[in-house]
């Protein structure tokens, strides 16, 4: 049986994760954003180790910040709170009740941004640059919430 304790001592262990995961993706999204990203980038991904590398860095970092903070974090701080968990679906309505995310709409576009980015990489240039982009600018609400979260807990 998992105690208070116990359960607070994982919320601060996943803060911290998430913390330095916020920390990553940023310096990733803003290298990519210091550079041109346009088609003829996204093209030159099968023939630039530098730039499917660095692709690669910001689809990990971006999928596994919103992975640790919505599968982990988000059930682990219901849990420490003594509040119900339920399908992801219901957490992120909690969450959203609770003004941890901003929007559970938001969460789930951002959510199906991760999976085109890891499927479209190899498939259209055009698709990928057009989640590339819309991802890059979610950037900001993944470490919103991860400070939203964060926040919550010091309280």
């Amino acid at each position: 049986m998992t105690t208070t304790r116990d359960s607070q001592f994982v919320v601060g262990q996943l803060i911290r994760v998430t913390a330095k995961e916020a920390r990553y993706l940023e310096r990733t999204a803003n290298r990519l954003g210091a550079i041109n990203i346009d088609l003829s980038w996204a093209e030159s991904l099968e023939n630039s180790d530098e730039h499917s590398e660095m692709l690669d860095a910001f689809v990990s970092r971006y999928g596994r910040l919103q992975d640790t903070l919505g599968d982990k974090l988000l059930p682990a701080m219901l849990r420490a709170g003594l509040e119900k968990t339920g399908s992801q679906l219901d957490n992120l309505l909690r969450a959203e009740k609770l003004g941890w995310i901003e929007s559970t709409q938001v969460w789930i576009e951002l959510r199906e941004l991760r999976n085109r980015l890891v499927h479209e990489y190899m498939e259209s240039a055009d698709d990928l640059l057009d989640a590339l982009q819309q991802a890059l600018q979610g950037v900001h609400i993944l470490v919103e919430t991860q400070l939203r979260m964060e926040a919550y807990v010091k309280r």
